[in-house]
Order: C-alpha cells, then structure tokens, then sequence
C-alpha cells in the first residue's frame, strides 16, 4: 500500500511585491507525475530477507489514476497497480516482485487460482503512468533485474471435501465433513472457511484443522474434521449451499486459493424430552406395586422433538416385550434385525431398574410407532425420524424372568441419545419402586 509522504521541497507560499498599495502574488506548480525513483534496481524476491524488495517513489501534482507494470522482454505485461485513485502529494510503496497471479490451473478435485504470484527471473521495464480525469497523462519509466526469486507456488494438491451435502443434527448420519488436502510447500499464511455467496461482506464460518504434528502451515497432508459446532451445543450455520475456501500465501507472496461448495441441510441442534417427565410404569395385573418372579410390568411414555431439525430413532418397537434377562443386543440377535444394535446418533426411549447386573437402560424402544414418524430411505436402508413438533407414543411390557439379588427395586425410563449422551432431564425419570414376592 502507497504510503503518502511530505514533499522533499517546501513550496514558497508568495512572493510578496509590494508596489505602492498593490498586492500581486504567484504560485510554483508541479507537473503531473514527478519525484519518480526505483530503488535498487536488482532484487531477489525470495524470503530470505536480502535483496527482497524494491522501494518505489513517485508524487502527483494533482489528483489522477495511478498504473504501475512491469513488461518482460517478450512483451508480456504485468500489474502491481492498476488504474488507482490517488490524491495530489508524494508517495511511496515497497514491491517484492509480485504481481496479480490471472490464471486457473486444474486440482484433482477443483480448480486453484492463482491470485499473486512472484515474478521469474530476468530484467524488466517498470512503468508508473498517471492519467486525469480530463485525459491527461503522464508516465515515467526504467529497468529493473529480478534474480533468484521464489516462484514455487503453494499448492493445495487434491483438494476434496466429502460428503458435499452436510446434515450436522448429530443423528449419524452425514454429521461431519472431512476436509482434505496435500499443502506443497511451507506458507506462511493459510486460512480455510465456509462463505455465503449471498453475503459476500458476511464473516466466514472457519475449518480449523486437527491439532497434528504437523502444523497447519507446513508442507504436508492436512485434515480438517468438521462437524457444524453441533457438538459442542452451538448452532451450525444456516441451510444453504456455501463456499469452501482455502488461501494460501507463502513469505514470497505467492498466493493460490481453491473453491469448492458444500450444501447444508437439516442443520441444527436436536432437542427432545420426555413429556412432563412423566411415564407410568405398573404391574399388568392389578397395577400394583407387589410383584412376584413371572410378573409383567407394562409401561406408558411419550417423547416430544421440540427442536428444529428432526431426529433419528431405530427399533425394537413399541409394543416389543422383553424378559429381565435379555436387553436390545440380545433381541436384535435372536430376531435378527441388526437395526436393533445401538447405532451412534439414534435416539430410543428406555427402562433400566436396580441390580440388571448388566447393560445400562436394557430395554430400548424406538420413539414412537410408526404412525408417529416419517420414514425416509437413505443408501437403500429404512431410517425412521420423529419431525420436528412431534410427538412418538411408547408403550411395552417387561417380564421379571429371575429373582433380583435384593428386594424393593427401582423401575425408571431415559432418553438416549446414542454415542451422545443423556440430558439430565430425561435421564432416572419416573423412578417405580417394587417390592418383589414369592410367587
């Protein structure tokens, strides 16, 4: 960036005549570009703090548009400055070598463009024109030599960013997205973000890479998990389909970027309780607290999605019985359907009680009956989702198989988020004490 400086000479104000009562005054003008100098005239643009840049001086005698290029000895033309607004006064700039990159070259995956980029060796002309409004213009020019310059580019070899359509709600599926890439060389700048390409003035959401050895501005092989700020509670960014772009800049001033998109549906934090933290849990019979080994306990539930996104459930279904002895592994394996298994992002309603010896909450249901949810097929499967503003009924009977190692036990419910966790609020709810008889 030019800097404006005070001038070398002070400008006489007046020169005062004093002849009898009159007073007759004249002004010293500048030309239109002047004070032109570029020094040295050997630089060796390379980062190694030697020779690395040229200090550029010119001054306007009154306000132009100033251009400032270099043309190689093939008569290729290269800007530092084009066409900018400057004010009358003195200025000057430092220049490395650098120029506007203006050119595209193919990445496995997408396109890099080179936005900078440092000039090869050889000698040159340098020109700085300044033109008016009124047409005017005026231009100074010399040579300059560029000696062993860096112009190894920053690459960012295969760039990829997978899946392109992002659902960060935390049901496992498409949670996260795995940005990767192969950096070429050392930089000294680097920056990966999402943009909204319909508020281009917006603040970029920021990628940030995996703490590694290998820092992020090192050569190397490079990875950024990202998962929306989901896990963390916060709120992803909007649905829409955004820009993702890395930058690039080594100390030369070699600058590339690459672009890709990445679309974003269904983002947001899932949020569901249990309602009123209420489930009713007695015995089948004559719902009384008494029971005896060969006793079913029957149980009632509804679960409320009153977030924004919707959320993930998987069976056994409700109305599914259980023996005290068995829980959902067991079932899935002797009915053989391998959807029982807990899955990571699926949420299931559950009853667990004192002394299971065992699997924590034991006994899982989906929830809601079918009729409450939204079937969707996803990669060929069936997958089940309780919408948003929903309610899903639960209901099922438990059959106490064995004789518990003590008496007087607790019967309560839970809200499981699989691989996530428990809300303190759906988890022990409902706790049924029982008192256990001789049949």
């Amino acid at each position: 960036m030019e800097r404006k400086r005070p001038g070398r000479l002070l400008i006489l104000l007046l020169l005062l005549i004093l002849v009898g009562s009159s007073l007759t005054g004249c002004i010293l003008s500048h030309p239109l570009l002047y004070d032109v100098e570029v020094v040295p005239q050997t630089i060796s643009p390379n980062a190694d703090r030697k020779d690395d840049v040229t200090h550029i001086f010119y001054a306007l005698g009154h306000s132009a548009y100033i251009s400032i290029y270099f043309d190689d000895a093939q008569g290729n033309r290269y800007y530092f400055r084009q066409h900018r607004r400057r004010a009358e006064g003195h200025y000057d700039v430092y220049w490395g070598g650098v120029v506007s990159g203006n050119m595209t070259f193919q990445n496995k995956y997408t396109n890099e463009q080179v936005v900078s980029r440092v000039l090869s060796a050889g000698d040159y002309r340098w020109t700085i024109l300044a033109e008016t409004d009124k047409g005017q213009s005026q231009q100074q020019q010399g040579t300059i030599t560029i000696v062993d310059p860096d112009t190894v580019l920053p690459e960012f070899r295969n760039f990829s960013v997978s899946p392109r359509t992002f659902t960060p709600n935390q049901d496992g599926i498409d949670d996260r997205v795995a940005v990767t890439y192969f950096l070429s060389k050392d930089v000294d700048q680097i920056f990966i973000g999402l943009y909204d390409p319909k508020k281009p003035d917006a603040i970029p959401y920021p990628l940030v890479e995996i703490p590694r050895q290998i820092k992020p501005t090192q050569a190397g092989l490079h990875y950024i998990d990202y998962e929306g700020g989901v896990d963390e509670g916060a709120q992803p960014p909007p649905d829409g389909t955004y820009d993702v772009v890395g930058r690039a800049q080594d100390k030369a001033g070699n600058t590339v970027v690459v672009t890709t998109t990445l679309t974003i549906q269904e983002g947001g934090v899932p949020q569901a309780d249990i309602v009123n933290g209420e489930v009713q849990i007695m015995d089948q019979a004559d719902g009384d607290r008494f029971i005896t080994v060969g006793s079913t306990i029957i149980f009632t539930a509804t679960v409320e999605n009153y977030g924004k996104v919707p959320i993930r459930t998987s069976g056994p279904w409700p109305g599914t019985h259980y023996q005290s002895d068995e829980n959902f592994n067991t079932l899935a394996k002797r009915t053989g359907d391998k959807s029982w298994y807990e899955q990571s992002g699926v949420w299931r309603f559950a009853i667990d009680f004192q002394t299971n010896g065992g699997q924590d909450y034991p006994f899982r249901y989906a929830v809601g009956r079918k009729q409450d949810l939204e079937k969707r097929i996803i990669d060929g499967r069936e997958e089940w989702y309780l919408l948003p503003n929903h309610r899903g009924l639960i209901t099922g009977t438990i059959t106490l198989a064995h004789t518990p190692p003590r008496n007087h036990i607790y019967f309560w419910a839970g809200l499981i988020h699989e691989d996530v966790g428990i809300a303190p609020q759906n988890n022990r709810v409902s706790p049924t004490e029982f008192t256990i008889g001789i049949p």
